[in-house]
């Protein structure tokens, strides 16, 4: 039916040309418009995830308005900060998704075990109210996509792309 023809030269498309000069007749190109990447910082592992959690929610809301009416605790291990950075915002997605909750204040304690990493924070918030809470971005899922985590002489950072 169609005939692919060199150099992405497709003849049914040429109803799109704008400009018929070129012999191309579109490029592919590497943006994706469904991601979001951030860089947090902080002085230790715990306040780095601390304010990973916060520019999450900050993506979703203004965080200055989600009054602190509801505390969950979560436990989580990992073998590796990546990994725990992964589940921890993954665990914050899951409750905004399963409870209606959206956070503004966390607290964070990060110990090394010999397996690797645990995690135990307190999450505070309250529920989901489009009338109180702005609505800015859903963010659907954390990936491991350009994620790093790096420690210099004065402090933590981390970096996470997430699919909104």
């Amino acid at each position: 039916m169609f005939q692919l023809q060199e150099e992405y030269n497709i003849d049914f498309l040429s109803d799109f040309m704008i400009d018929k000069k070129y012999d191309k007749k579109f490029k592919l190109l590497d943006i994706a418009t469904a991601d979001m990447s951030f860089e947090a910082f902080g002085k230790d592992l715990n306040e780095l995830f601390e304010n990973c959690a916060l520019v999450v929610s900050e993506i979703m809301t203004d965080t200055s308005k989600v009054e602190v009416k509801k505390k969950i605790n979560i436990e989580l291990t990992a073998n590796n900060l990546e990994s725990l950075l992964f589940d921890f915002i993954s665990e914050i997605l899951f409750r905004k998704d399963t409870e209606g909750l959206v956070f503004s204040k966390f607290s964070v304690k990060i110990s090394k075990t010999k397996n690797g990493y645990e995690l135990s924070a307190t999450l505070g918030g309250d529920v989901w109210n489009r009338e109180k809470h702005e609505v800015r971005t859903e963010v659907k899922a954390a990936t491991y996509n350009q994620m790093q985590i790096t420690k210099n002489k004065k402090q933590w950072r981390a970096q996470m792309v997430l699919d909104v």
